[in-house]
């Protein structure tokens, strides 16, 4: 994972160099699709019906395809395919980790800050299917799986808003993810009512726009 991470971290940086100098991957002026990378970090948490209810970090890398979809507005539509790390922690023998694929489907709209600088605002859903994590209960308690009955489910449908920075191509953004599907499949403990848990984020990444 650390070479993978490496890697990943050196084409980032090695990209603008031979890159044309401009203000992104994508002209606000021009019918344009581009293609991206992503490398950045998530700091979760799980609001509702939990006692694991304080901040995780995790990882986000992602692949990108961007589209212009107006031809008198720079408005762009952008999607691609995340691996990302979320959940909770209430200190290092109490945590749930929830690994998920996304695709979200976002909305941008570009504005040229300066001749070399764009900004682009965002808002849209977000899809993700969890592949995996590991949850603890306290010291002395085991690992388990966090999907299955009587835990987490693995669909979550969610609205990602933010704002991003492009500059040589080089990409920046900023932005919080709010879980809008239940992901919990149990009871609350002494009663009848179901359980509820939803996922939220904060997310900073870098990345770079071709």
């Amino acid at each position: 994972m650390k070479k993978l991470l490496v890697a990943i971290v050196a084409v980032l940086f090695a990209a603008p160099s031979f890159a044309q100098f401009n203000s992104g991957g994508f002209s606000l002026n021009e019918s344009t699709v581009y293609y991206g990378m992503r490398l950045g970090i998530n700091v979760s948490n799980l609001t509702g019906d939990m006692d694991e209810n304080g901040a995780k970090a995790g990882l986000n890398f992602a692949g990108v395809l961007g589209l212009r979809i107006s031809d008198s507005t720079p408005i762009f539509l952008e999607s691609g395919l995340y691996f990302t790390q979320r959940g909770a922690s209430k200190d290092k023998n109490t945590y749930v980790s929830l690994n998920y694929l996304e695709i979200p489907l976002l909305l941008k709209y570009g504005i040229a800050a300066t001749d070399e600088i764009a900004v682009l605002p965002f808002i849209g859903p977000t899809f993700s299917y969890g592949v995996g994590g590991k949850m603890k209960g306290g010291e002395g308690a085991d690992k388990e799986s966090s999907f299955g009955s009587n835990k987490f489910t693995r669909p979550d449908v969610g609205i990602k808003v933010g704002c991003g920075a492009e500059y040589n191509k080089l990409y920046l953004e900023l932005g919080y993810q709010f879980g809008l599907t239940n992901i919990a499949d149990w009871k609350i403990p002494g009663k009848n009512d179901d359980a509820s848990v939803h996922n939220g984020a904060f997310f900073v990444n870098l990345g770079v726009n071709f």
